[in-house]
């Protein structure tokens, strides 16, 4: 990621500020960003953003499970070490991490990982069987965090942040669609109250990557269905404007969040999720999709399979 922004010619990274910029949210959520240490590579987008006129000066960061290795054949085939052997899939120490940029400063001291939770410890945990590496396997592909922005008044809104593994590219033991489920699930028992950590503190938002649509698509939707149905959460139904359809499809295709049609995929999906707490008022929300006629709707394209989730809150 670092080396494509340097180099100042990549169509991706260049459709990608022009998103964000037209976006225009105070605070941002990325995934599927490289991490390194030192944020090198994220303050360098960040500075790209600065220049096209949308400063965050506000970043957060911290090493994700992707690439993270485990000594172990996880997979089976013969080769400990490889990309599928990590606690979350990476060809590299922090390949695909997530990142958030706010115009809030952040409380970095009051953030809490949880992304070193085993997911044999989880209630109710959905393990597959043969489950090689019970033992040290994380239940977090990428990571489980609650990041604390600081709002003018002085109170904190934290942010539950994840990016889930996708539910496929497995075997008959269905092990990413259980990760999967189980990886949503984790948040209703933690504001449940059921893990060995405090529950989080209202207000807080939950929002992240899930890579599982309530409706559509392969995974077991009882993970998402049952975040989207928890007491102390709302869901805004974000919508977009593009007026495609999915034949085939059960779910409204205005709540899709990103595309798979390519390499024969199955479509639009609602994948990606804004859930504020109830004591939240949402004033407005949407899924920047425009139609084709819309400019814009092919910057978006470019720079993603994706299209950005967006909530406006008041606060009580």
């Amino acid at each position: 990621m670092l080396r494509d922004i340097l180099k100042g010619d990549d169509p991706q990274i260049a459709a990608a500020v022009q998103v964000v910029t037209a976006l225009d949210a105070d605070v941002l959520v990325l995934t599927a960003v490289d991490y390194d240490l030192d944020l090198v590579a994220l303050s360098a987008f960040a500075d790209l953003l600065a220049q096209a006129g949308a400063p965050y000066p506000y970043r957060f960061a911290l090493r994700p499970n992707t690439g993270r290795a485990t000594g172990l054949d996880l997979d089976g085939n013969g080769f400990p070490g490889d990309a599928r052997d990590a606690q979350g899939y990476g060809r590299f120490a922090g390949e695909a991490g997530m990142a958030v940029l706010s115009r809030l400063p952040i409380d970095t001291a009051s953030a809490r990982d949880f992304s070193g939770f085993l997911w044999r410890d989880l209630p109710g945990a959905l393990l597959p069987d043969p489950f090689p590496g019970a033992e040290i396997q994380r239940l977090s592909t990428t990571g489980h965090w609650e990041v604390p922005v600081t709002l003018p008044d002085g109170r904190n809104l934290a942010l539950l942040v994840w990016y889930a593994t996708p539910p496929i590219f497995d075997g008959p033991e269905d092990r990413n669609g259980r990760r999967n489920h189980d990886e949503a699930a984790f948040w209703a028992r933690l504001i449940d109250g059921a893990l060995p950590f405090p529950a989080p503190a209202t207000p807080f938002i939950l929002l992240g990557d899930a890579n599982l649509d309530p409706v559509d698509g392969d995974g077991l939707t009882a993970g998402i269905a049952g975040l989207l149905a928890h007491p102390a959460l709302q869901d805004p139904g974000p919508r977009g404007t593009s007026g495609r359809v999915d034949p085939g499809q059960q779910g409204d295709a205005a709540l899709d969040t990103a595309d798979y049609t390519a390499d024969a995929g199955p479509g639009g999906l609602r994948v990606d999720y804004i859930l504020p707490s109830v004591d939240l008022t949402v004033t407005g929300s949407g899924v920047l999709w425009p139609p084709e006629s819309d400019p814009l709707a092919a910057t978006l394209a470019a720079a993603s399979r994706h299209r950005p989730v967006w909530v406006e809150i008041n606060l009580p």
